[in-house]
């Protein structure tokens, strides 16, 4: 019998950022891998997420190295970078995904996926410029909500919760998990996996097993490596970000804000919308 082979894409949250294990990062892909199966069958893990990827990097660098493994599960957790970006389209996110998810189900693996918070709530950015964020991550939310449910995907809701809100749970950078916020999100994708019948080994400690950073080491990371990260993501995006969060202001002014979220909801469903027409058969005569 082989291997219970597990692969993990995505970004940096995937590739265990803020989660340190000696010169590296752990994160809760890996603390998940641990528990999929007794300790006396073994578990081939593959970790391919890399720290800043989007959609496009997942499916057009990530998924042919998955598929090559021929993984029983795969976990596709990605999209914060998307909305980071000046580039931003969630036609083109939806389009991206539905071809990575289809990939994976179409080779018969477990796809596990996950909506997540808000990164400019997460950074406590002032309301004009955290909306146009928060409005692009409830659309990707939505979008792979969606999809996950075409695809029979087991779906983690990490959108919400007492987890986002407890300062416990997170790095110092504020958007990424601590060791307590990666167990947090192995454990609950461990539960939905064992409800599964999938998981059959021992759920991952929802205690730390460092001492948590001090905050002196927080602050220091946070002023040198954390800051360079948020700039690095967010350098393309600042220009766009201004003009956003100017007609956000113009739009509370005019108490026409909901134009926007409903332009939003508007262009998700547009974008499942063509999905689901590109992917009906033609009939045959």
């Amino acid at each position: 019998m082989r291997p219970l082979r597990f692969v993990a894409l995505g970004d940096s949250l995937t590739e265990g950022v803020g989660d340190p294990v000696g010169e590296e990062w752990r994160g809760w892909a890996a603390l998940l891998a641990a528990g999929l199966a007794p300790a006396d069958a073994p578990v081939e893990f593959v970790n391919l997420a890399v720290s800043g990827a989007q959609t496009r990097d997942v499916l057009e660098r990530q998924t042919p190295a998955a598929l090559a493994e021929r993984p029983d599960i795969a976990s596709v957790v990605i999209g914060v970078n998307d909305t980071l970006r000046c580039t931003f389209d969630i036609h083109a996110v939806a389009e991206r995904l539905d071809e990575v998810y289809a990939a994976f189900t179409g080779q018969g693996a477990i796809l596990l996926t996950a909506c997540l918070p808000d990164p400019g709530a997460m950074l406590g950015l002032p309301g004009a410029l955290a909306r146009p964020l928060a409005r692009r991550q409830r659309a990707v939310n939505a979008v792979v909500h969606a999809l996950s449910e075409r695809y029979g995907a087991v779906h983690l809701h990490a959108a919400e919760g007492d987890w986002v809100t407890d300062r416990a749970m997170w790095s110092s950078d504020r958007l990424h998990p601590g060791e307590r916020g990666h167990r947090q999100l192995a454990l609950h994708f461990h539960a939905l996996l064992a409800e599964a019948g999938t998981a059959t080994g021992v759920a991952p400690s929802a205690e730390p097993e460092f001492p948590e950073p001090t905050r002196s080491a927080s602050l220091w990371w946070l002023a040198t490596a954390g800051t360079g990260w948020v700039a690095r993501r967010c350098t393309d995006l600042l220009p766009q970000l201004v003009g956003l969060a100017a007609s956000e202001v113009r739009h509370r002014a005019r108490g026409t804000s909901a134009r926007l979220d409903l332009s939003a909801s508007h262009a998700v469903a547009a974008a499942l919308a063509a999905l689901s027409v590109s992917g009906e058969q033609p009939d045959v005569a």
